[in-house]
């Protein structure tokens, strides 16, 4: 499998996860500390083949998406559910410790973050659905950025990823009774 976009990851290790997965071309950030040059080259690629920004599941894969997005309009964005990331031994979280299969699923479901789009989601709705303020939130996050392949946030994040995405109110509520569908077939 090919891919015309160039994928943006964190570092060498992930560079050769994604090779193992797939025939792609990478550029790294190496880490959390993204400079003005690597800025440039994202830049360059997006122009030329298109990016797919593809980042580790914590808080400095967020940074590096979040500064990526604000400096280079028009990118993809792939999740990979923390699930999947999770080193074998426990210790370690990263696209370099995913299958080749879930990179290849993360990176098929890529999405373009849309900046201009009415609310039609409201903090409200995200209450109601128990996505926010209660104990069980946290999971059902979870697993709704997972079935909306756009990965897990906090509820603020949430909120900010459905608009980016263009998640519409109904296919939010049709991922919502996925989920509650999940839950009591459990």
């Amino acid at each position: 499998m090919k891919i015309k976009e160039i994928i943006v990851v964190e570092g060498k290790d992930d560079t050769v996860a994604i090779k193992r997965a797939l025939d792609a071309d990478t550029i790294e950030t190496n880490g959390s500390a993204i400079n003005e040059e690597t800025l440039e080259k994202i830049r360059l690629a997006q122009k030329v083949r298109g990016v797919i920004v593809f980042t580790d599941p914590d808080f400095p894969g967020e940074r590096i998406r979040h500064i990526i997005t604000q400096n280079v309009p028009g990118c993809q964005h792939a999740f990979l559910p923390k699930h999947l990331a999770i080193h074998k031994t426990g210790k370690g979280l990263g696209v370099e410790h995913a299958t080749p299969e879930a990179i290849r699923e993360a990176l098929s479901n890529a999405k373009q973050m849309e900046h201009e789009q009415e609310e039609i989601i409201s903090k409200e709705d995200l209450l109601m659905f128990g996505l926010i303020g209660g104990k069980e939130a946290a999971d059902k996050r979870e697993r709704l950025g997972k079935h909306l392949n756009i990965g897990y946030a906090n509820g603020k994040q949430l909120y900010a990823r459905l608009k980016m995405f263009g998640i519409t109110k109904e296919e939010f509520l049709q991922a919502i009774e996925h989920i509650n569908g999940v839950e009591s077939n459990e």
